[in-house]
C-alpha cells in the first residue's frame, strides 16, 4: 500500500466535525486529494465548502452503519472520543474502536492512523490519557497495522488547550493553581501534528508504530501560562493553593471559560501526568521544521484576530438524545410543539439585519440580558450539558457550527438563521430569525421559539419558564431593533 502514490488511495476521516478532523479534511483538499468523512449527521458539516467530500453517514456504536463508508477505503483516519459525553467515556472508546477496527479488517483496510495522548504507561495515567491508549490498543487487536501519533497538549487557534490557556490567563491578573501545575509537558502547534497525519501516508516506516510527537520545547503548565501572558503583554502571576483538586479546578474552569466541568475535570487531571517525547523515533522518520510554543501562540493569535478561525474544539460535542432517528427535525410541521412568535420592523437593508442577527452569541452576547443567558448555560454544565461554549468565529457563520448552547441548523443568507438547541431538558428547542422586505427601506423580522415538550415534565418545564422567556425575548427582538438602528447610525 505505501508504494501507492497518495492521490490513488482512498482515504476516510472520521471525526470530521471535530477540532482536528476538520483540519486534516481541508489539508487533504489544499493537496488535491480526494478524501471520504464518516459523521454522526452529515447536516455538520454542511457550509463548509466541501462539495468534493464524499460523505457518508454512520456511527461507530453501530457496526452495520460504517461498513459502507469503509468499503474500498485504503487508509482510515480514527480521530473519535466520547470525552465529552461525561462518565463512562472510557467504556464507550472501547466499545466504538472495537467496531471500527473489526469494520475495517472486514473492508480490508490496510491501514488505520489514530491520534491518541502522551504519557508512559509505566506512569499512573489520568483516565482521558489510559482510555487513549486503550483506545489504540484495541484498534490494534483487529489485525490491521496502526500508527498511532501520542501528543499533548495541541496550541492553535479553536484548540481545547490553547482555549483554556487563552481564559485562563485573559481574565485571572492572579491565577490560583495546584501545585501540579508545574508538571512538565511537550506541547505542539496544530500544524506540526497535520504535517504528521499527512505526511505519514508516504512514510512506509511510520505504519504499526507508536509515534511520540511533540514540539521543541518541554515546559511547565504555570510557564505555558506565562508566556501566553507575555505575548500578550499582560501582567500575570500564579499563585499555588495546595488544597485545589481537580474537581475544585473543574468548576473553576467552567465558571471563567466555556469549557464545561465534564470536560475539563479529565483534561485537568491528565495535567498530574508528566506528558513528554521520550521516544524520537517521530523525529526520525519525520524531518519537517517544528514550531516552538511562542510561534504556535502567534499563529492562533492571528487568526484570532483575524476571525478565521477554521475548526473549534466544540464543534463535535452536542447532547446526547435530541436527534429523532439521527435527522434533523423540519419545522415544517410543528403539531404537538408550542412557539412564542414575535415580529418587529426596521429600515435598514436585509444585510445590514442578518449580519447583526448572525453576529449573537458568545462574548457579543445575546442581546438583552445576556447574564442570564450565562447563567442558564451555567445551570446546564451542572446537570451534565455543554453549556456556555462561545462560537467559532464572529464574522462567519456556518451550519453546525456551535453558538453557546445552541448549533445552527439552517443558514440562508439574508433570509433565514434557525438555532437548534442542545441544553439539558425535557424536550426539544429551537430558535428562529426570518428575514422579509416589506418595501425598499423597510424589513421585517420575525423571531420565533419554537418548542417540542416530552411528556408531563416537558410541559411544565415550559410554562414554569414562560414568564422569564416573555421577558427575554420579547427584550432581545427589541435590543435587536435597537443594535441595528446604532448600526445604520454610525455609518
Amino acid at each position: 500500500m505505501d508504494e501507492v502514490k497518495q492521490h490513488d488511495r482512498t482515504i476516510l476521516v472520521t471525526g470530521a466535525t471535530g477540532y482536528i478532523g476538520g483540519r486534516l479534511v481541508t489539508s487533504f483538499m489544499e493537496r488535491g486529494q480526494s478524501v471520504r468523512c464518516l459523521v454522526r449527521d452529515s447536516s455538520r458539516i454542511r457550509g463548509r465548502g466541501w462539495d468534493k467530500v464524499t460523505v457518508f453517514e454512520g456511527d461507530v456504536f453501530n457496526y452495520e452503519s460504517i461498513l459502507p463508508a469503509l468499503e474500498g477505503v485504503d487508509v482510515a483516519y480514527y480521530l473519535i472520543h466520547s470525552m465529552t459525553a461525561g462518565k463512562g467515556f472510557p467504556e464507550r472508546d472501547i466499545k466504538a474502536a472495537a467496531n471500527f477496527g473489526r469494520a475495517a479488517k472486514a473492508q480490508g483496510v490496510q491501514r488505520i492512523i489514530y491520534m491518541s495522548g502522551l504519557g508512559a504507561s509505566n506512569d499512573y495515567l489520568s483516565e482521558h490519557l489510559k482510555s487513549r491508549h486503550d483506545t489504540g490498543d484495541q484498534l490494534r487487536d483487529s489485525g490491521v497495522p496502526v500508527t498511532e501519533f501520542r501528543a499533548a497538549q495541541v496550541i492553535g487557534s479553536g484548540s481545547v488547550s490553547f482555549e483554556m490557556l487563552r481564559y485562563i490567563t485573559e481574565r485571572l491578573p492572579l491565577i490560583p493553581s495546584p501545585r501540579w501545575v508545574m508538571t512538565k509537558s511537550q506541547p505542539i502547534a496544530i500544524h506540526n501534528v497535520l504535517d504528521y497525519l499527512v505526511e505519514c501516508l508516504d512514510i512506509p516506516e511510520s505504519a504499526g508504530k507508536i509515534l511520540e510527537i511533540g514540539g521543541p520545547e518541554i515546559l511547565g503548565y504555570n510557564e505555558m501560562l506565562l508566556t501566553y501572558a507575555r505575548v500578550r503583554g499582560l501582567k500575570r502571576k500564579i499563585l499555588i493553593l495546595p488544597f485545589l483538586t481537580p474537581e475544585i479546578c473543574a468548576i473553576f474552569l467552567d465558571l471563567i471559560t466555556p469549557i464545561s466541568a465534564n470536560i475539563g475535570r479529565p483534561l485537568i487531571e491528565g495535567l498530574r501526568n508528566e506528558v513528554i517525547v521520550r521516544d524520537d523515533t517521530a523525529r526520525q522518520l519525520f524531518k519537517f521544521p517544528l514550531l516552538k510554543y511562542e510561534e504556535a501562540l502567534e499563529h492562533a493569535l492571528e487568526r484570532n484576530a483575524k476571525d478565521t478561525v477554521e475548526t473549534i474544539w466544540s464543534g463535535s460535542i452536542s447532547s446526547l438524545g435530541q436527534k429523532k432517528d439521527g435527522k434533523v427535525i423540519k419545522l415544517t410541521n410543528i403539531e404537538g410543539m408550542v412557539m412564542e412568535k414575535r415580529t418587529i420592523i426596521v429600515e435598514a437593508s436585509k444585510s445590514d439585519v442578518f449580519q447583526a442577527i448572525v453576529s449573537i452569541g458568545g462574548h457579543n452576547g445575546w442581546l438583552y440580558a445576556s447574564p442570564l443567558w450565562w447563567l442558564r448555560g451555567f445551570l446546564d454544565t451542572v446537570v451534565g450539558g455543554v453549556g456556555y461554549r462561545g462560537r467559532r468565529c464572529y464574522l462567519q457563520l456556518r451550519v453546525g457550527d456551535p453558538i453557546d448552547f445552541w448549533r445552527v441548523e439552517e443558514l440562508i443568507d439574508q433570509r433565514l438563521l434557525r438555532l437548534h438547541s442542545e441544553m439539558k431538558m425535557p424536550g426539544r428547542g429551537w430558535l428562529q430569525f426570518e428575514i422579509s422586505t416589506l418595501d425598499n427601506s423597510k424589513v421585517l423580522i420575525t423571531q420565533i421559539a419554537f418548542y417540542e415538550p416530552r411528556g408531563l415534565l416537558g410541559h411544565l418545564y415550559w410554562y414554569a419558564l414562560y414568564p422569564i422567556h416573555k421577558f427575554i425575548f420579547s427584550g432581545m427582538i427589541r435590543a435587536l431593533a435597537r443594535q441595528i438602528k446604532q448600526m445604520k447610525a454610525s455609518l
